[in-house]
Formats: C-alpha cells, sequence, structure tokens
C-alpha cells in the first residue's frame, strides 16, 4: 500500500540541503527505508515565502502569497513510501528526523 507522508515543520528550524544530507539520522532513516525494501519519491519544498495559493469563488480565480492558513508549521516535504500496512507506514514516520521538533502526516493515496 502506499501512503504519503507530508512533512511539516517550522521554518525557522529548517536545516539547509547541505545539512540535512550530512545528518546521521536523516542518512540513519534513508538507510533503514533501504533495509525495509520501502519503494521511496519524495520532494522537499522551497519556503512558504514562495508559495502562491489560488482559490476560485463565483468565477473568479484569486491568487495570494504564501500558504492559505496562517500557521508556523508548514508542509516542508512530501514523501510517498510503498509498505506493508499503516502500522509499517507509521514506523517510518517516527523515524523521520523531523518528527522529533516537527510532525510527520501519514496520509493513504488512492490507487
Amino acid at each position: 500500500m502506499k501512503y504519503a507522508l507530508l512533512i511539516c515543520d517550522d521554518e525557522t528550524v529548517m536545516p539547509s540541503n547541505e545539512n540535512l544530507a550530512a545528518d546521521p539520522v536523516h542518512q540513519a532513516w534513508v538507510a533503514d527505508l533501504e533495509r525495509r525494501g520501502a519503494e521511496l519519491f519524495g520532494v522537499r519544498l522551497r519556503p512558504v515565502s514562495d508559495a502562491s495559493t489560488v482559490r476560485v469563488r463565483d468565477g473568479e480565480t484569486l491568487v495570494s502569497d504564501g500558504p492559505f492558513a496562517e500557521t508556523k508549521d508548514f508542509v516542508g516535504g512530501v514523501v510517498v513510501v510503498e509498505c506493508r500496512d499503516l502500522d509499517e507506514a507509521i514506523e517510518i514516520a517516527a523515524g523521520h528526523p523531523y518528527a522529533r521538533w516537527g510532525e510527520v502526516e501519514i496520509r493513504p493515496v488512492w490507487e
């Protein structure tokens, strides 16, 4: 079954790509996925300052800068994993470094 992991964190704590690549906790998480044979696809998102939000109301397209919600936590990346079941998805999400200061939301993927 496929699950999307929405990686949510606080932009003030967000490490650079270089720091993340050198982080032993992140390296261990990737190694755990490889050990499990979990299929992995993911992308890291740019900061919310680069975001645009689109809404259509009464036929009018409204575009605003930034995220829809006013919050310090935001979706900083999306990872899709193929795993046995929700229990394995929870184990994988709990091992993600951002789960230590942010949160990882798990959603089953429609197939």
